[in-house]
């Protein structure tokens, strides 16, 4: 039984985390960390992760669901008290930060676990496997959603290092590193901020791979009020189209569904981080956190009207 203490006891962490710990007979639920001290009712909770650290009882593995800013330095914390470390997405602030937490949790050897979650909906495996020996002609991404409905009142999501946009975003382009047979990179990018914001409320970014022959878009917009979209459509060398809708959770190609089945996401991702323990391994992915880092770079910058939450 891997005894573990959930560090930031926010939404994701009651809606996601919890029921996969919960489901998983791998897991026992030990501890949580939250600044107001309202955490998991029958579990010790602590306003901060150093106090969990030194007093939570047999502690092996910790769940770090903070935003981004934080986690560098509480992993780093975790890791050198020789706890298995598990990182919400995105994994860190910087490709930098995460770099130096692989090779501290290395040297440790301490396993340190970088989570997509949208990366282990139930069609991406699926997906990939179809991709996997052809040449791609397009992709399109289409990630929109109302910003109001699914961060309210995230005032740091709007600050330096909140992501902004690419916060779903981060999602869309996880999944297409994951499908894409060939590496992706980012070729041109457009970021619309609001007047008086540090972060993106839109982006359309241009992106190519050594494994297409066309265009890869993406285009992620915060403003939709009628509905969400999540949809990855890709046309391959073979002239089909396999469309990935709903962030992951539905495949079609050629307009015909293809059936799936799977754990689900969060408790697919505690299953690979039990045995990533198990085996004294990590598993460091930095691809989406790279493109979204070259997007910042290469990106022209938009001043649109402000927003208001």
């Amino acid at each position: 039984m891997i005894r573990i203490g959930i560090i930031g006891y926010g939404k994701i962490a009651r809606d996601q985390h919890v029921p996969a710990i919960e489901a998983d007979e791998a897991f026992e639920l030990a501890a949580t960390v939250s600044r107001k001290g309202k955490g998991h009712p029958g579990q010790p909770c602590f306003t901060s992760h150093k106090d969990m650290i030194r007093e939570a009882e047999n502690l092996d593995a910790a769940a770090i669901c903070t935003p981004p800013s934080a986690r560098y330095e509480i992993a780093r914390d975790c890791i050198l008290a020789g706890l298995h470390c598990l990182l919400e997405k995105p994994p860190g602030m910087s490709l930098g930060e995460v770099e130096e937490l692989a090779r501290l949790a290395a040297h440790r050897r301490i396993s340190l676990f970088t989570t997509w979650h949208a990366q282990h909906a139930d069609s991406v495996e699926a997906a990939a496997g179809l991709l996997a020996r052809r040449r791609l002609r397009s992709m399109h991404i289409h990630w929109r959603e109302d910003v109001r409905k699914w961060h309210p009142g995230q005032a740091w999501i709007w600050e330096p290092g909140g992501f902004g946009v690419f916060d779903p975003g981060i999602n869309a382009l996880s999944i297409a590193t994951r499908i894409c047979p060939g590496a992706l990179f980012v070729r041109s990018a457009e970021l619309d901020f609001p007047a008086g914001r540090q972060q993106p409320i839109a982006a359309r970014l241009v992106m190519e791979s050594p494994a297409a022959d066309g265009p890869i878009h993406a285009e992620f917009d915060w403003r939709e009020t009628e509905g969400e979209t999540w949809t990855i459509e890709v046309v391959t060398d073979e002239g089909g189209t396999l469309t990935l809708s709903g962030g992951g959770a539905q495949l079609e190609v050629d307009g015909e569904t293809v059936e799936t089945e799977g754990l689900g996401e969060y408790p697919s991702l505690y299953r690979q981080f039990a045995g990533l323990i198990e085996r004294s391994e990590s598993h460091v992915d930095l691809d989406p956190l790279r493109l979204t880092a070259e997007a910042f770079l290469l990106g022209r910058r938009n001043e649109v009207e402000a927003f208001e939450e």
